[in-house]
């Protein structure tokens, strides 16, 4: 009943937009070709129906239509590139009309309005914000390298004890403790036990937030429904993750500014930051939300970390398999 009578609502003002105010037509210009889409909800159906591999059904489309293909999300526009040529022309040639992320409600909460690297518009503030990255966090990895050389001997004393006992070794689990374990010692300078209730914690926090990240919003494609998210529960576990990251990252801010914190040989990340907002060694005044921002992008590296393992094993173990 909502979509019908919303329905000519959304005819009259998709066809207001193709007229001027003085009466004459706009000149539309030809789409890429693409399928056909359903009114008011364009090609959402095809996604959530029997596609659960996105990059496979993208490529069959492009394999039909093209090396570029419109599609339309609910309000959001689309474009589907699929070729060498097409991406130099996107991310070379035009890349200032495509450099920006598109702006959805969860990265936009969990991210402090955008307040990071990752989500952030292209403009002076991501350039500025770019530099810091580069010039304070990213140019120190080869300082961090002690810290990966000992998490990897670690792991590596823990499976050889395994192995000794004659106990299975669960490689997932194993690529889980040290990522984790890397992450927050660059960043936070702190090693969570594998087992302990900090680790858990932590873990939990980040696969909600990918999971909110992720997550299908009204808002995000039908700007005009975002009350369905109230009842669909989406605002309110939002508001929860994004409450809960909060004050993890303020309680790792506070035991940083603790004076009677032990100083630690090598800066982490939050102490670099701490450092350049105390000194003032930054265009504009880096705020504690900066910081936290910031902190969300170091957090997530350690999924991205994780999936990227996960596929390097599952190759591994089938190149193995075929040798045998």
């Amino acid at each position: 009943m909502i979509f019908l009578l919303a329905l000519p609502f959304f005819l009259f003002i998709l066809l207001k937009r193709n007229i001027r105010t003085n009466g004459n037509l706009n000149v539309v210009l030809p789409l890429p070709p693409g399928p056909p889409g359903l009114p008011l909800i364009g090609h959402l159906h095809m996604l959530m129906s029997d596609n659960p591999v996105p990059h496979i059904f993208l490529y069959k489309l492009s394999q039909k239509y093209g090396p570029l293909v419109f599609l339309r999300f609910g309000f959001k526009p689309t474009l589907v590139v699929s070729s060498a040529k097409m991406a130099e022309a996107v991310m070379k040639t035009h890349d200032l009309d495509f450099c920006s992320r598109p702006s959805l409600c969860g990265a936009r909460r969990l991210s402090y309005n955008a307040s990071d690297l990752s989500f952030s518009p292209y403009s002076d503030y991501w350039r500025e914000m770019r530099k810091l990255c580069v010039v304070h966090l990213f140019s120190r990895v080869q300082k961090y390298r002690p810290i990966r050389e000992d998490e990897v001997a670690r792991l590596v004393q823990k499976i050889c004890r395994l192995s000794i006992d004659s106990k299975p070794v669960n490689l997932s689990e194993a690529m889980v403790c040290l990522s984790n374990s890397i992450i927050c010692r660059v960043g936070f300078g702190k090693r969570y036990d594998d087992e302990g209730a900090e680790r858990s914690r932590f873990d939990g926090l980040l696969k909600e937030s990918e999971a909110m990240l992720s997550c299908f919003s009204f808002s995000d494609y039908f700007p005009f429904m975002g009350w369905v998210d109230r009842f669909t529960g989406f605002f309110s576990r939002l508001e929860k993750t994004s409450k809960e990251l909060d004050i993890f990252y303020q309680q790792l801010i506070n035991e940083h500014l603790d004076p009677n914190r032990q100083k630690p040989e090598q800066e982490d990340i939050l102490d670099v930051l701490l450092r350049i907002q105390k000194d003032r060694d930054f265009p504009f005044d880096l705020t504690v939300d900066h910081i936290k921002a910031i902190l969300m992008v170091v957090s997530h590296f350690h999924l991205k970390f994780l999936s990227l393992a996960s596929h390097f094993m599952h190759i591994s173990y089938n190149l193995f398999f075929f040798s045998m």
